[in-house]
């Protein structure tokens, strides 16, 4: 499938293709991949986003048999796998971390941590607003970040989690809520 011929497909008309015939799954792939990187590498960081957003496409093609459509779209599916890969990648790292601090040992200049960290400083987001996103539960973070980050609508954000409609609607106000009480209580104190 040539990439115009795949940009003038549909999701519904992907997906019969890619039942038919595996290697259609790379207009998937072509479709996709760039939104999912962004996201991932948004809520991570450069190296994590390859990582993962390749991972979301690989778990995406093994499993694309089992794939429903009625569920959601072909967009949200791969969202809700690139979700719940940071959230496998995030225990993973505070696993990691912890065994660092129980050891007292201090990172090794320009190790993974080391990178971490000037990522982290660096990031898009200000000081300010990261610190109002640790206040967040991983649910209200997810819908959140699927919401601005990835721009996922309210339907595909329920798609992606498995929640209801009215769950995202909720968890994204207390999320909103939080950042605006975090951001105006670090106002007052810095």
């Amino acid at each position: 499938m040539t990439s115009e011929t795949c940009e003038q497909v549909d999701d519904d008309e992907l997906v019969a293709r890619f039942r038919l015939d595996a290697e259609e799954f790379t207009a998937v792939y072509d479709r996709y991949f760039r939104e999912v990187y962004l996201y991932v590498a948004g809520r991570l960081d450069v190296q994590a986003g390859e990582d993962i957003a390749a991972e979301t496409f690989c778990l995406a093609f093994r499993d694309r048999e089992r794939f429903d459509p009625p569920r959601g779209g072909i967009r949200p599916w791969l969202f809700g796998i690139a979700t719940n890969l940071i959230a496998r990648h995030r225990r993973k790292e505070a696993r990691h971390y912890r065994a660092l601090a129980r050891t007292g040992a201090e990172p090794p200049a320009d190790s993974h941590e080391d990178r971490v960290v000037d990522s982290v400083a660096a990031q898009r987001m200000g000081t300010r607003l990261a610190k109002a996103l640790t206040t967040l539960n991983g649910g209200e973070r997810d819908v959140l970040t699927l919401i601005y980050l990835a721009e996922l609508t309210h339907q595909e954000v329920a798609d992606a989690l498995g929640i209801s409609y009215g769950t995202v609607g909720s968890r994204l106000n207390r999320a909103r809520k939080k950042i605006h009480q975090a951001m105006a209580k670090e106002d007052n104190h810095g």
